[in-house]
């Protein structure tokens, strides 16, 4: 996707092909229909002020069986509304969700393929922070409000064609005498409705212009302190443990702080817009009784005519105001498209990196043979500082190896045979069809049962209750069986300690020929780091085994060493 075209482009690039999507018949039925009811919400409108003006009419003419009619009218214009409005209403949010899920999922698809979440957080080519709240709120306001503005936009502008017509009508003619000549004016409510409408928007808009970076600002920040709440969250222990609560407090204010500047600039802005719409909205009651009124005075026009041509002139000037209206939302919806964008460009520009022809980078190959082979290979950090320099090494099926030296760098190297660090030179040949096993520090526990934590991202039913039973009882977890259909945050309940177990567990359940281990057992007591080296050799003895950490207790179990 390119984004050197405007803003309305870019977004129907983005989001415009959910109308030629897998369900492209139902979609462009539903919008047919909310088009065909949008039509007949402008006719019932229309209805109403003919309605309007037979009623006043008929009490003008003190006429009971023209207002029994007009009762009687009423009662069908009552029961047609509320058809048309809820079938509206709920046609509107089907499509309102059905988008939101197409964009959702297109945008999710493309953050977690191929590691992109990861990846993506060290390009600086766009604002792309937390792609959490970009997915989860952002896109919402993007789908939903989009149809909103949308729909009131086109129905703006049936009202308006509508109601100009009727107004046109109700103007008739009327004179200016200039003492020599008079010059008629045909439709002068209308000239005048315009006249005022496009005043007012236009002050409107210049009050309202500061609202969409404001917006756009408190959205970010409430984002920024969001994220740090969570993380803060996810590592309390750690927090705990080093004492450091009040550096996270003092953290926590100032972004905070942030949020609350925020907060101000976008009342003040908001206030702007309410001072100018609070007063817009009382002239606008009182604006055109005012200017109708002098011909119903002098006779020209009837009661019905004259609150007919009211309510003609509030709807007209309604329509021509939707500027003014709908600023704030505007605001609000960009600022979120906006975010949603520059994550799809951040994503975009990733693949377009990794895809381009580059000699700093490493390539990633299949081998002939069961062999993982270094060919030149240098690995360089972010800011092009070289960490490892043309290592050459071949690792054979079945083989112990431990990678020691600096432990950033060894975890380096495994990302970069997992293709996650792609920053350097040389080759990397990959053993053929033979899947690695990673394991990292600390395991990752998705929230659900503790079955499915286990196995993930296996499916769990796949693993039988024997197998499981057992494998937890050879890494010292045995007491957890009891838990294993219990919902829980597993990440949060259970101890480093046991987390680093259960990734043992997972391990011996997925069994494969490729093990990379990166401090995998760096919170157990040595006796207990052993048995976790044993009992992997024991059980996986035909396994490849690299190993970085800097534990003595790892050397006996390794046939060899590689220094980073």
């Amino acid at each position: 996707m390119q984004y050197s075209n405007g803003f309305f482009f870019q977004f129907i690039r983005l989001a415009g092909p959910f109308w030629s999507s897998e369900n492209k018949a139902v979609i462009r039925g539903q919008t047919l229909a909310l088009i065909v009811l949008t039509v007949m919400q402008m006719g019932i409108a229309v209805v109403i002020t003919e309605w309007s003006a037979a009623l006043f009419n008929a009490l003008e003419q003190h006429s009971m069986s023209g207002l029994l009619k007009q009762v009687a009218l009423l009662m069908l214009i009552f029961a047609a509304s509320m058809a048309v409005t809820v079938t509206h209403l709920n046609i509107k949010r089907r499509l309102q969700v059905e988008w939101r899920s197409w964009l959702t999922q297109r945008v999710i698809g493309q953050w977690m393929d191929k590691a992109h979440h990861y990846l993506v957080t060290h390009i600086q080519s766009a604002n792309h922070d937390n792609p959490d709240g970009r997915i989860a709120e952002d896109i919402r306001i993007a789908t939903e409000e989009a149809i909103t503005l949308c729909h009131s936009l086109f129905y703006s502008v049936l009202v308006l064609i509508g109601f100009t017509a009727i107004l046109w009508g109700l103007s008739g003619k009327v004179g200016i005498d200039l003492g020599l000549v008079e010059i008629p004016i045909y439709g002068h409510l209308v000239w005048i409705a315009i006249i005022y409408a496009v005043v007012a928007s236009f002050l409107g808009w210049r009050i309202g212009k500061p609202l969409i970076n404001a917006t756009d600002v408190k959205q970010t920040a409430e984002a920024n302190f969001r994220f740090d709440l969570a993380t803060a969250r996810e590592h309390s222990l750690a927090i705990a443990l080093i004492h450091s609560e009040a550096d996270e407090k003092r953290r926590f204010f100032r972004l905070f702080r942030e949020v609350v500047d925020a907060f101000n600039r976008q009342t003040l802005a908001i206030s702007h817009i309410m001072q100018f719409t609070s007063g817009y909205s009382v002239l606008s009651m009182a604006f055109p009784v005012l200017v109708s009124s002098p011909r119903y005075i002098l006779g020209n026009i009837t009661l019905g005519a004259l609150m007919q041509s009211v309510q003609a002139f509030q709807q007209m000037t309604s329509a021509l105001s939707w500027p003014v209206d709908n600023m704030s939302m505007v605001a609000q919806w960009r600022a979120s498209v906006e975010r949603v964008l520059s994550l799809v460009k951040a994503l975009d520009d990733l693949e377009l990196e990794l895809a381009r022809v580059d000699p700093h980078r490493i390539v990633l190959e299949k081998s002939a043979d069961s062999v993982l082979r270094f060919q030149n290979l240098c690995i360089a950090r972010l800011d092009n500082v070289v960490c490892v320099s043309a290592l050459n090494a071949e690792i054979r099926a079945g083989e112990r190896v431990l990678i020691t030296g600096n432990a950033f760098t060894g975890s380096k190297l495994f990302k970069a045979i997992t293709g996650l660090w792609p920053w350097g030179s040389g080759c990397i040949e990959l053993p053929d069809e033979e899947p690695m096993f990673f394991m990292p520090p600390r395991p990752y526990l998705p929230t659900g049962t503790l079955r499915g934590a286990i196995c993930y991202p296996a499916v769990d039913e796949v693993i039988g209750q024997g197998v499981l039973e057992q494998a937890l009882a050879l890494t010292g977890l045995k007491e957890l069986v009891e838990q294993l259909d219990q919902v829980d945050c597993w990440d949060k309940v259970l101890p480093r300690e046991q987390q680093q177990r259960l990734g043992l567990v997972r391990l011996l359940l997925q069994r494969p020929k490729w093990i990379l281990l990166q401090e995998s057992f760096d919170s157990l007591d040595p006796d207990g780091e052993t048995e976790m080296y044993r009992l992997i050799c024991q059980e996986l003895p035909d396994a490849a085994l690299l190993t970085v950490t800097n534990q003595p207790t790892a050397d006996v179990f390794h046939q060899r060493q590689i220094f980073v």
